[in-house]
């Protein structure tokens, strides 16, 4: 997008920045620091195996900066790829860290300022914000100017290093360097996550993204060439460092804190340069110091301009200034920031938890490629592509927690923390103004739609056998148990059923332990018409025979009382004798593959032989009435509540509401892809009714072009599953409930989910039965055994995709 900004840096200016915003602290403080944490000259390979570790990172952002060159960096790029909330993370996360890098660096000159001045120690604080206050002038008025300061300052420190490896290197003691890239020594990794921080400046060249020329060729090589030339630069210096200074004397002598914090390039340089080589090394010190300052102010200054302009900050600060065409008010904030940090904060600390902080990043930015390239985001389309898709980005995501796992619990919470705010300050400013979301929520529930997809493809074209079993208690009504009992002889249109009609009837207490529900068969009951004439047309020509279904090994003897016989080892059931007539019994078909059923069992917990008897029999479904007094959330649950929470199989609810043929039928997606289920049960009855299914999902108000169309695409898929006519419906509603009522009022029947049984239901409630509440027509609410075991996180994932 057209911004203003002038497109003025080149190619050795960019690299000067990455170059810059890493060469500081990483060369001339962290160095003895690591020695002491590793315990030895490990410190160079723990640099080396660090800057190996970044490169993911590097060709991730290269790649992502190349299809999106502009300003903000890995904000952009976490934005884009994985949404406004993550976006934020980063861009207000990278605004502080790069905020106390910079207050760090314009201090952290202290000990080399010292070591050749010691009379100016009380002027540091004054120095350090008037530098600030001059290098935010520079930044307001030109980012040319910045970008060639930067060179100039990057030249001569590289200049001055180059002098103290030339002089350095014919001094070195090989006793100190023995196990330089022993990466067994102890305490390797957790030096490695010290020093990790001092390539953190590498990706900061896509902050500046749209003032570079040519970014489609200059970002790559800038920040592949700043990273191998900053890498080999540390490895050298480092390695002749540690060479000529013995570490543990100079923090005896008191040369050097106890930490190994302190001017070691100095006491280097001494060593053997002289004194014009300590001064040109305290020179670079400072200068480098001072361009870690300057780059991270004109890269953090471009995290608040790049959230305003996607609405995730006051758009304030996208304001360019027509004079001098820079975000004047981004900086200035940044500006003030890092004086105010240096004035009031401990900044060392602080400067920690920011750089545990980039780890995150880093790990966001490998991510965030991942959900470029699996979204299929068409406007995606970068000149550089990173190599070696996905495991250059997975490796790089590991090592990154990896080495998180070594920053430490203070700097570790530092970064949960900046992590806690900026998501506090997403829902309070940013969530209303924005309707984007990243290609990689987009990809995953395109992923889910079309694992639904194959999910019901499979259903509908499985001859496996489903078994059915109608369980009617005492309190059923004849309405309901007619309707249940039809609905389930329409899944025969499209599978293979047997329908297993039983009375679960409720009996006294019994004294004596052997005693155990009874199975017994029995003719037709009394609910079904026993006139032919006068039977409705779903309902088979003959009556309903005794069962001749054995399946689960339960044999039954027709007859109108019990007989004695074995308990059932599995369940608990009474089992009748064997009897070969039962077997030999005539079964009656509404549908050449229907069969139906009729038994009666006798117990004293009918809920308990409901779920014991489907358990043994092996039924693939059991059918409820849904009793609405009972079904209302309770503090202690209800009957169908526990067998919903302990059914061996699918279950379903039917509602009666004078149900009589139907002309719509209403499918609602309860939380993310339609069930399978769902659908089957839908369409069967809509065969039986000659019924046309109306596909009802509810979105968020105002919701991201994305999610319509991907949802829009799911829906005319599965309507080419259908053998019936189908239509979508797409509720754009903040009230999902009462949007999807308004569209399910018209229809005759309406399909539904069970949701939150358990203890999260009764005290959370549950919104399918508020939809089923809320309609006056016949309603079925579908429970299936695998969604009954969705956890917590599960259905808050569903709901953040598809809510």
């Amino acid at each position: 997008m057209p911004t203003g900004l002038n497109r003025d840096l080149g190619l050795f200016s960019t690299m000067a920045i990455a170059i810059g915003a890493m060469v500081g602290s990483g060369i001339f403080i962290l160095p003895g620091v690591a020695y002491v944490t590793v315990d030895g000259p490990a410190v160079v390979g723990a640099f080396l195996v660090a800057g190996i570790l970044v490169l993911p990172a590097a060709l991730s952002a290269s790649e992502m900066a190349t299809a999106m060159p502009e300003d903000g960096g890995s904000y952009v790029y976490v934005e884009r790829g994985m949404g406004p909330l993550l976006g934020t993370i980063a861009g207000v996360g990278n605004w502080f860290m790069l905020s106390f890098k910079g207050a760090l660096a314009l201090i952290g000159g202290v000990p080399y300022l010292v070591f050749v001045a010691p009379e100016l120690a009380s002027y540091i604080l004054p120095l350090a914000i008037a530098l600030a206050v001059f290098f935010t002038i520079i930044n307001v008025v030109s980012t040319s100017s910045t970008g060639k300061l930067q060179f100039a300052i990057v030249g001569l420190m590289i200049l001055v290093m180059g002098y103290f490896i030339a002089g350095g290197v014919s001094n070195v003691g090989s006793e100190r360097l023995t196990g330089a890239f022993d990466v067994g020594s102890g305490g390797f990794f957790v030096a490695t996550a010290l020093v990790f921080i001092s390539y953190a400046g590498v990706i900061k060249i896509a902050a500046v993204a749209e003032e570079i020329k040519n970014p489609g060729t200059t970002i790559p090589r800038a920040m592949i060439g700043s990273l191998l030339i900053t890498t080999a630069l540390y490895v050298m210096i480092v390695y002749v460092a540690i060479g000529v200074v013995d570490v543990q004397a100079a923090i005896d002598g008191g040369q050097l804190e106890s930490d190994g914090e302190g001017p070691i390039m100095a006491l280097a340089a001494e060593a053997t340069l002289g004194t014009i080589g300590v001064t040109a090394v305290v020179v670079a010190a400072l200068l480098a110091l001072a361009s870690t300052a300057n780059a991270g102010l004109l890269s953090a200054s471009r995290f608040p301009f790049a959230m305003a302009r996607d609405g995730l900050a006051p758009p304030q600060f996208e304001t360019i200034s027509a004079r001098y065409n820079t975000p004047v008010l981004a900086i200035s904030l940044s500006g003030a920031m890092i004086v105010l940090m240096i004035t009031f904060l401990p900044i060392d600390q602080v400067a920690k938890f920011g750089s545990a902080f980039q780890i995150i990043v880093f790990i966001l930015v490998n991510l965030a490629v991942v959900g470029f390239r699996e979204g299929a985001v068409e406007e995606y389309d970068p000149v550089f592509v990173a190599p070696l898709y996905p495991w250059l980005q997975l490796f790089g995501m590991a090592s990154g927690l990896a080495v998180l796992t070594q920053v430490g619990t203070v700097p570790f919470a530092g970064a949960v923390t900046i992590a806690a705010v900026s998501i506090v300050y997403y829902y309070l400013y940013a969530r209303k103004r924005v309707d984007r979301e990243g290609a990689a929520r987009d990809a995953v529930r395109r992923n889910i739609g079309e694992s639904a997809l194959a999910r019901t493809r499979e259903s509908f074209e499985s001859d496996a056998e489903y078994d059915v079993l109608v369980a009617t208690t005492e309190t059923t009504s004849v309405e309901a148990k007619r309707d249940m009992l039809r609905m389930a002889t329409d899944l025969g249109r499209v599978r293979s059923t047997v329908v297993s009609v039983v009375d679960f009837l409720d009996v006294p207490h019994r004294v004596f332990s052997e005693s155990h529900p009874a199975v017994i068969d029995r003719e037709a009951p009394e609910w079904v018409p026993s006139d032919p004439e006068n039977a409705p047309s779903w309902l088979p020509e003959h009556a309903i025979d005794p069962p001749t279904r054995t399946s689960g090994g339960v044999d039954l003897e027709p007859s109108e009382t019990a007989t004695t016989g074995t308990d059932s080892a599995s369940s608990g059931t009474k089992t009748t004798g064997t009897d070969s007539a039962a077997s030999e019994a005539d079964t009656v078909s509404t549908d050449p593959e229907t069969n139906i059923e009729y038994r009666e069992i006798d117990s004293e917990d009918h809920k308990r032989a409901i779920v014991d008897f489907a358990t043994y029999e092996g039924y693939d479904l059991i059918v409820l009435e849904r009793a609405v007094a009972e079904f209302h959330s309770r503090l202690f649950g209800s009957d169908v509540e526990w067998i919903l929470e302990n059914a061996p199989c699918d279950v379903m609810l039917v509602e009666d509401c004078g149900f009589d043929g139907a002309d719509e039928i209403a499918v609602v997606a309860n939380r993310g892809a339609f069930d399978p289920l769902k659908l089957l049960i839908a369409d069967a009855i809509a065969e039986e009714t000659g019924a046309e299914i109306n596909l009802l999902q509810a979105i968020p108000a105002a919701p991201p072009e994305t999610q319509r169309r991907t949802i829009e695409d799911y829906h005319n898929e599965l309507i080419s599953i259908c053998t019936v006519p189908a239509r979508s419906t797409i509720v754009e509603a903040d009230d999902e409930i009462r949007g999807l009522a308004r569209f399910a009022e018209s229809a005759d029947l309406l399909v539904t989910g069970v949701d939150r049984t358990g203890i999260s239901g009764r005290l959370l409630g549950r919104p399918g039965n508020r939809l089923v509440d809320s309609v006056d027509c016949t309603a079925v609410m579908v429970q299936t055994r695998e969604g009954r075991k969705d956890g917590v996180l599960k259905r808050l994932v569903m709901d953040h995709l598809f809510g």
